[in-house]
């Protein structure tokens, strides 16, 4: 998708993607944090979270950046466990607990933060480069 309205520098792709990075990192950290939670019904439990990255392209630069399109649950079914004892289990004596793979989530915690120090070491290097090209005028 194009994005005639703006003229995109290095820096702005780099701050685009740094904040992709960060929703996803957010996404997974709230998955992580509702891990073994329990609800009462299938409905209440929690389900986890997902940020739906897009591309975009600046025609005047040629330059493509992402941004979040949004965030979108899971079709992951929670799972039932009887449980007869815990005050939220429902006439059947089940509860249900959010489906939320601790393993897969500390995996896409550790992608979305190498990618952010990526773009961070990205311009780092361009900000030296600049830098160096001013100095040899």
């Amino acid at each position: 998708m194009a994005d005639a309205t703006q003229n995109l520098s290095l820096f702005d792709v780099a701050q685009r993607g740094m904040s992709a990075q960060l929703v996803r990192m957010n996404a997974a950290a709230s998955n992580l944090a509702n891990a073994g939670n329990v609800a009462s019904s299938e409905g209440a439990a929690y389900r986890p979270v997902r940020a739906v990255f897009q591309s975009t392209l600046d025609a005047a630069t040629g330059l493509s950046s992402v941004k979040v399109a949004g965030i979108v649950r899971e079709n992951a079914r929670p799972l039932r466990q009887h449980d007869p004892d815990n005050p939220l289990a429902d006439a059947n004596g089940d509860t249900w607990t959010a489906p939320v793979d601790e393993n897969a989530e500390m995996v896409e915690m550790t992608e979305s933060s190498r990618q952010y120090q990526n773009m961070v070491e990205a311009l780092s290097t361009a900000k030296q480069l600049m830098l160096d090209t001013l100095r040899n005028k």
